[in-house]
């Protein structure tokens, strides 16, 4: 399950930025929002949400979470530990959190450069705290 969940990750990764580039690029240059732009958010929404059903699996198999409910006290005091145990599941669960806002929040909005604006504010929130708490360590 550790090995989906990691590589699911670089799909989620390259997805988000396109869409994030995506939106950049329609908001800049004021482009007209095109199914092809609401399928490249909504493909994001859908494989971000994959893997946080994929992460919850993994954490709750994970010696991660026997460590957190078994001894708090040395999740909290080991760095790395926090990271996998605490910090990096929060965080992505925020992440989605503003993922799933902006795509609620641009089918609300009547301009195309609203549209785009919302994904780059909203998705573009999600991809820097996903990329602030991936462990890169266990990456490379």
């Amino acid at each position: 399950m550790k090995n989906i969940h990691s590589y699911w990750a670089y799909l989620v990764l390259l997805i988000l930025i396109v869409a994030v580039i995506n939106a950049i690029i329609g908001f800049t240059q004021k482009k007209q929002f095109t199914d092809k732009d609401l399928r490249i958010g909504l493909f994001a929404l859908i494989v971000s949400h994959i893997q946080l059903l994929i992460g919850f699996v993994w954490y709750f198999m994970s010696p991660w979470f026997e460590l957190l409910t078994t001894d708090a006290s040395t999740v909290m005091k080991t760095k790395e530990v926090r990271l996998l145990a605490i910090e990096h599941p929060i965080t992505m669960i925020l992440a989605l959190v503003f993922i799933t806002i902006g795509w609620s929040k641009h089918k609300k909005k009547t301009t195309d450069v609203a549209k785009f604006k919302t994904f780059v504010i909203f998705y573009g929130i999600g991809l820097l705290l996903i990329l602030s708490r991936i462990p890169w360590s266990n990456w490379f």
